[in-house]
């Protein structure tokens, strides 16, 4: 039995059936290269079960202490049932991209089941006219609940489920598993009340590790070697969400980020896909004459966990403010803009520990961290308080070899996040095998275009490439006619379109 951090016991209070706060990824598969070329749904179950042992939130449910007094339990779950956790369902005819565009934002819009092992798969087979994808391919849509994993920790279901080699075989589980005994309130409560006494100590603690770095970012604001974040302006994404999602993806050339990245010295890979949002954001809201004249503001979660803690479930991650510099024109001046921006972010990240916000999450009661997320939601706070941030852009690392699962190809992978009350848009970004994928995931009113931002990125990467590293090949370079600009409407009044967009590799 293990104890949840504050840090993941704050992921199940924030959760409400207008915000579940699971991640994944849809991944696209070829099956050719499977024995048989062809996979079946019992030969899928059988590839689970053998890895179940690879990673531990595959058997681990919630125990929740009464009265929500202390953080949650994980516990190996004793009624643990593989086919509730895998699932099975096609497209049909014709089995495009928009249509698993679809699919996908409808099956990650709803939450997961907290008496079970807060995971999900999903097998989608159908994929006969998806651009740019082997005919006869299968999809797979992963859901894990974010109090179980974070972006680099998710790194092991990634691998618990992918292989090196189409006809490679399981590892052998070290030792045999065996599920655990559901604890009575009591002893629960009975940890509770040991936690509680030993908390104003560890306050103490964090106090006096904290202080130091505090007065170091005094200092630095007073020295102005660093600086404050900017004043982050409302837009379309900065009210209440929905129960709806919308989700578009693109997919770029690892060589060609490069490329550009090079050809600006000092900039990295990360720049380079913020200047990509930037710029897509920039179009999305000027076509709407909606664009701010300040910079728009992103959440960059960054990753503290340290190489030996890869194992361990849950979250280990702070955040940097990141403005995404939605508010120059120029592509070149963006990318160098957000190096700048992102260097300062990092200081400021470094200055202030990586850990703090981690640590103080301990302390905060789970009873009381639920009691604000509901207000927050009820009260709609979202539109009354000053915006934090207006996107997420995380990056989730990946290889840069291919990959097999259920011995058939890993051909293209989309990360997928949760969205929040005031945060209506997030966006992961995947690297695999010499490519980059963006996706968007929306509230369905804020965005109810998801293949027009699709295509806005795809611009935004087109015209930063022809302003640093030259003009794009010509069956290459996406569309560059600028949209048409349209009335200034409420989120939502406008038909919704949600996918249509192509997966193509540019």
């Amino acid at each position: 039995m293990q104890q949840l951090s504050g840090l993941d016991s704050s992921f199940l209070s924030m959760e409400t059936g207008a915000t579940p706060m699971h991640i994944g990824s849809i991944a696209i598969y070829d099956q050719s290269t499977a024995p048989d070329s062809h996979v079946t749904f019992k030969q899928i179950l059988k590839f689970f079960e053998d890895r179940l042992h690879k990673a531990r939130a595959f058997r681990q449910r919630l125990v929740k202490v009464p009265l929500s007094l202390d953080h949650p339990y994980w516990i190996e779950d004793p009624d643990f049932d593989l086919e509730f956790h895998v699932r099975h369902i096609a497209l049909p005819k014709p089995g495009d991209w928009r249509q698993l565009c679809i699919e996908t934002a409808r099956i990650h819009a709803r939450p997961l089941d907290m008496r079970k092992p807060l995971w999900e798969a999903w097998v989608i087979e159908g994929l006969d006219n998806v651009e740019g994808m082997p005919k006869d391919s299968f999809a797979l849509l992963l859901k894990i609940h974010h109090a179980a994993i974070d972006g680099v920790s998710g790194a092991q279901i990634a691998e618990a489920i992918h292989d090196l080699a189409a006809d490679s075989e399981a590892e052998v589980a070290p030792k045999e598993w065996s599920p655990e005994r559901i604890p009575t309130g009591v002893e629960l409560l009975t940890r509770s009340v040991a936690r509680t006494v030993a908390s104003p100590i560890k306050m103490g603690k964090l106090v006096a590790r904290s202080a130091p770095s505090l007065l170091k970012v005094a200092g630095g604001l007073w020295t102005r070697q660093l600086k404050l974040p900017i004043r982050v302006p409302r837009t379309r994404f900065n009210g209440n969400v929905s129960s709806h999602r919308v989700f578009d993806g693109r997919v770029f050339d690892l060589d060609k980020i490069k490329a550009i990245k090079n050809s600006v010295p000092g900039t990295t890979v990360n720049d380079v896909v913020v200047g990509i949002c930037g710029g897509a954001l920039r179009r999305y809201l000027e076509s709407r004459d909606e664009l701010p004249d300040t910079s728009l503001v992103a959440m960059a979660p960054m990753s503290v966990r340290a190489q030996d803690q890869m194992a361990d479930a849950g979250n280990l991650v702070t955040a940097m403010s990141l403005p995404v510099r939605s508010d120059i024109a120029d592509p070149l001046r963006r990318l160098m803009a957000i190096s700048e921006e992102s260097q300062q972010a990092k200081r400021m990240a470094h200055t202030m520990g990586p850990r703090l916000g981690a640590d103080a999450a301990e302390f905060l009661p789970s009873t009381m961290s639920g009691m604000f997320a509901r207000m927050y939601a009820n009260a709609r706070l979202s539109e009354r308080m000053p915006p934090l941030f207006n996107t997420v852009i995380t990056n989730i690392p990946g290889v840069g070899v291919p990959l097999y699962s259920m011995g058939s190809r890993l051909v293209a992978s989309w990360g997928l996040g949760p969205i929040y009350h005031g945060l209506g848009l997030f966006q992961p970004v995947v690297s695999y095998n010499g490519t980059i994928t963006i996706s968007a995931i929306a509230d369905r009113d804020m965005m109810p275009d998801p293949a027009f931002y699709s295509e806005c990125l795809q611009i935004a990467f087109d015209e930063l490439y022809a302003s640093t590293v030259g003009k794009l090949p010509r069956e290459s370079a996406g569309k560059k006619s600028a949209p048409k600009k349209k009335a200034k409407t409420k989120a939502g009044t406008r038909r919704a379109s949600n996918g249509g967009g192509r997966p193509d590799v540019h």
